[in-house]
């Protein structure tokens, strides 16, 4: 029997914490600090929600549930998104954050971004006309899924958006300084993640600090574990943080599961791999550097191009969809779609997650 859905914002969070913590340990004080940052804005409070917009999607969206199913991000965003070096050393750019992995109907990712595009353009935080946001977004993703896709290298081609994302990369200091402000983590680290970690680092001898990183607003809670050390003269960083089943799980679907995809996924998607990261059982390793992070939409230069960073962004979630369905199906599906859906189906979320944000804030 599908799980029955929370009344209101305030049992949902509840409800989500002791399932999460039929799972995963959590980490009370920052949990505490998430809770504030839920009352900050509605843009912050939709991506530390997922588990909510999981459970009344289907109410308010009821008419996109139908739509062809894919291995979705779920937790789709606009600073979901971030740059890494592939196996050449080339800087690529695309999604950075798989943690909320399920099968969900293709429309799921394409609202939620939207919907977190109008949030941040009504925050002054993007530069373009509301109308104009949930259309960008689809010029992007049926552009690629008629061209079949291909990952976003940021080397001969697109300087524009190279232009953007390399612009908070003009002082590494900034990165480092602030990663080095974290606490250090004075808890045991499980035995199995201190060895991965270990073993990720250039040098077996490499002497390193322990921190605990109070990162991302979705995960935020969860064991996150950051090893910062020295190596031939500079700076080097990697990192663990403890998986969970998505919180699609709570969305009251049938057919959900508790089988974390994050490593799937990767796999499926046309995406051009990060060396560096990998998932192995509840723990996903990563390399952290001031070029291989997620993007703030603050970190972008005053001027910059909202539109085209839009189209790329639906390019991108094209690109992971295709992993697990045909273009032909999505864009059959699409076809049969009405007119300015799915900014009418976004308005609806960002209503529905304001109304969540303002009893939550109270």
């Amino acid at each position: 029997m599908p799980p029955r859905v929370p009344r209101n914002i305030h049992q949902a969070s509840a409800s989500y914490l002791v399932w999460l913590r039929g799972h995963i340990p959590l980490l009370n004080a920052d949990l505490k600090l998430k809770s504030v940052h839920m009352r900050e804005d509605p843009f912050k409070f939709l991506r530390a929600t997922f588990y909510r917009w999981a459970q009344i999607f289907p109410q308010v969206c009821p008419t996109l549930m139908d739509a062809k199913e894919v291995l979705g991000v779920g937790d789709l965003h606009v600073e979901n998104f971030g740059t890494w070096r592939d196996a050449e050393g080339r800087l690529v750019w695309g999604v950075n954050d798989f943690d909320e992995t399920a099968r969900v109907p293709y429309t799921v990712d394409l609202v939620r971004l939207t919907a977190s595009a109008m949030l941040a353009q009504s925050d002054g935080q993007l530069h373009l006309a509301a109308h104009d946001v949930a259309r960008s977004i689809l010029t992007g993703y049926v552009a690629a899924l008629k061209s079949g896709g291909a990952p976003i290298i940021l080397a001969e081609d697109h300087v524009e958006l190279r232009a953007m994302a390399a612009h908070r990369l003009r002082d590494p200091g900034i990165f480092w300084r602030k990663l080095e402000g974290a606490l250090e983590w004075r808890d045991t680290i499980p035995s199995a993640v201190r060895k991965v970690l270990r073993k990720a680092l250039p040098s077996k001898r490499l002497p390193f600090r322990v921190l605990h990183r109070s990162a991302g607003l979705g995960s935020l809670g969860r064991r996150r574990f950051t090893v910062v050390g020295e190596w031939d003269g500079a700076k080097i960083a990697r990192e663990a943080k403890e998986l969970a089943p998505s919180a699609w799980r709570l969305s009251g679907v049938t057919g959900g599961t508790d089988k974390i995809l994050y490593a799937q996924i990767l796999k499926k998607a046309i995406r051009c791999p990060d060396p560096f990261l990998m998932v192995k059982g509840k723990w996903v390793f990563r390399r952290l550097a001031p070029d291989c992070s997620r993007i703030e939409l603050s970190s972008l230069p005053q001027e910059h191009d909202a539109e085209l960073l839009l189209e790329s962004m639906g390019w991108e979630t094209a690109n992971i969809h295709l992993g697990s369905a045909s273009a032909k199906a999505l864009l059959s599906d699409l076809k049969k779609r009405k007119a300015k859906w799915l900014e009418t189906a976004s308005d609806a979320m960002v209503n529905a997650t304001c109304k969540d944000w303002k009893s939550w804030k109270s």
